[in-house]
């Protein structure tokens, strides 16, 4: 399927590995011109040259910190006008509420919550003049499912789908659609890092943890960066202007409900 989107330009944050890197390969692919982002330099030049081989749109790297005006305003400079914009960025670590300061909740609100919502809002106009936009934010099965140990996450996360709840309705007439997409368990560091306190937790090793968790998924197995890319890729398509507000579940099955 041609998606309808070449040419485009995309911005992708906290691109250099992971989910967010899957996504960018999968909007280059499609030959849209893409601009990521992260904070290490040199993770981040590798993962431009790779993207750049696949031989579809053009690739522009900018190491920045996007929870910070400074860094969301470096890469505003470099692609001010984006036809898409995936946000991302690197969830709070685990651990008990108990001893979490205010500091660690500001952190993580800033992260999670605030900096995608002031990326929308330096990016959102622009799309509704030109009549196409497509925001993407890539949240968590924890949203839907809440994970104990992952509580920053778990408030954080809420709160910015609550706020696209609201304006998604309000720009879906101009062509411009803000959706969330939600990561159950797929093969990251991220998950990885998780599995190492859920072990702990647990009096067992992490080897045993990560079979046992990949086994008691409907699917026996965790996901794959690629399928995560590839359903962002859909979401940012042409065909997807009548989808707005939605929370894309994508957790092999793991959250049992008919709604």
């Amino acid at each position: 399927m041609d998606l309808g989107i070449q040419g485009r330009r995309a911005i992708v944050c906290a691109a250099s590995k992971g989910l967010g890197r899957s996504c960018a390969e999968s909007l280059v692919r499609e030959g849209v011109d893409v601009v990521i982002c992260a904070r290490s330099k040199g993770p981040l030049e590798e993962t431009a040259k790779s993207l750049r081989a696949l031989g579809g749109g053009a690739v522009s790297a900018v190491a920045c910190d996007v929870t910070t005006e400074e860094g969301r305003g470096l890469i505003l400079s470099v692609c001010p006008d984006p036809d898409i914009l995936i946000n991302n960025a690197g969830g709070p670590p685990p651990g008990d509420f108990r001893d979490w300061e205010r500091e660690d909740w500001i952190k993580a609100i800033d992260a999670n919550m605030l900096s995608p919502i002031l990326l929308i809002k330096r990016t959102i106009d622009s799309m509704i003049e030109r009549q196409f936009g497509r925001v993407i934010n890539i949240t968590s099965g924890a949203v839907k499912s809440p994970i104990d140990i992952l509580g920053l996450s778990n408030g954080s996360r809420a709160g910015l789908t609550g706020f696209v709840a609201g304006l998604s309705r309000t720009t879906v007439k101009h062509n411009v659609t803000i959706n969330n997409l939600l990561p159950g368990p797929f093969d990251t560091d991220r998950l990885r890092e998780n599995l190492k306190v859920l072990a702990a937790k647990h009096g067992i090793s992490v080897e045993e943890m990560t079979k046992k968790r990949a086994s008691g998924n409907p699917a026996g197995r965790f996901g794959t960066a690629y399928e995560f890319g590839e359903m962002c890729a859909f979401v940012c398509s042409a065909q997807a202007g009548f989808m707005t507000g939605q929370n894309f579940l994508i957790d092999g099955g793991a959250f049992r409900s008919t709604l």
